[in-house]
């Protein structure tokens, strides 16, 4: 239990920040009308691409002994592609449908 009030204590300012960004993004995803909802959670699917980078830098900085790391990392990388090709394909069928349809033919 002290542990974990000294490592409150040392990271206060970091717990701050948190709590806020948490106030801040409810605020902004609450005024985002649910027209551009999908829009923008495509995009920002498709923008998590620097989780799989960051993983993988991860991956390549821990001990090769380490089979918890490596496989957590390489759960990242996973998901991470999956949010990615997720999001480019949400986004792909939102724009088929503005595309013109090609006439049928008499």
């Amino acid at each position: 239990m002290i542990q974990l009030i000294n490592f409150l204590g040392e990271h206060i300012e970091m717990i701050y920040i948190l709590i806020l960004s948490i106030f801040v993004g409810v605020e902004v995803i609450g005024k985002v009308p649910s027209v551009l909802h999908t829009p923008l959670m495509s995009g920002a699917n498709a923008i998590h691409g620097v989780v799989i980078v960051g993983s993988i830098i991860v991956m390549l900085n821990t001990d090769a002994s380490n089979i918890l790391l490596l496989s957590l990392g390489f759960l990242a990388v996973v998901m991470g592609t999956l949010n990615v090709v997720g999001g480019f394909v949400v986004t792909d069928r939102m724009l088929e449908m503005f595309k013109k349809k090609p006439e049928a033919k008499k």
